[in-house]
């Protein structure tokens, strides 16, 4: 009980705050005036709710929802933020890590995530990197989202608790 009327009370203080603060139009928050500040609302209360109220399972929504709210942001702040899939992949991937570190669990999702952060977000230089084996472009690109459906299928229809 402590721990939902400890995710209610960020969500509504940060609403609250978020709203006052348009209504006062005030210039320097004028870039926060938008549905990525939600995100990031919405998605800070989780990870509060998940540290502080002990509730792991939290973290990983947080994780990914103050992430996105922050790619969005940050996406056309900074000229190094990446815009691109493999940013989105790795959020989630850190939520999983960061899940895994108090509660034990989602190591391993973790792993494949931030794997497949990496090969989307460098997928030119791994590319690259294997011309040697003479592979086309196009052909890895095919079985790279063949290769996703089928490890999501084994996740799915395979494994065994």
């Amino acid at each position: 009980m402590k721990s939902q009327k400890l995710f209610s009370g960020i969500i509504l203080i940060g609403f609250g705050l978020y709203f006052l603060l348009k209504e006062f139009n005030i210039p320097l928050f004028a870039d926060f005036y938008t549905w990525p500040t939600l995100l990031l609302i919405v998605g800070i209360a989780f990870l509060i709710q998940g540290y502080r109220g002990n509730d792991y399972s939290s973290i990983l929504p947080g994780v990914i929802l103050a992430g996105f709210g922050l790619h969005f942001h940050l996406i056309n702040k900074l000229a190094i933020w990446p815009d691109h899939t493999g940013s989105f992949i790795l959020i989630i991937a850190l939520g999983f890590i960061l899940q895994n570190q108090k509660s034990g669990q989602g190591m391993l999702n973790g792993m494949l995530f931030l794997l497949l952060a990496i090969l989307l977000l460098f997928f030119q230089d791994i590319i690259q990197s294997l011309g040697f084996l003479r592979l086309k472009e196009s052909t890895i690109s095919m079985i790279i989202p063949i290769l996703f459906i089928l490890i999501g299928s084994y996740y799915l229809f395979i494994q065994k608790k």
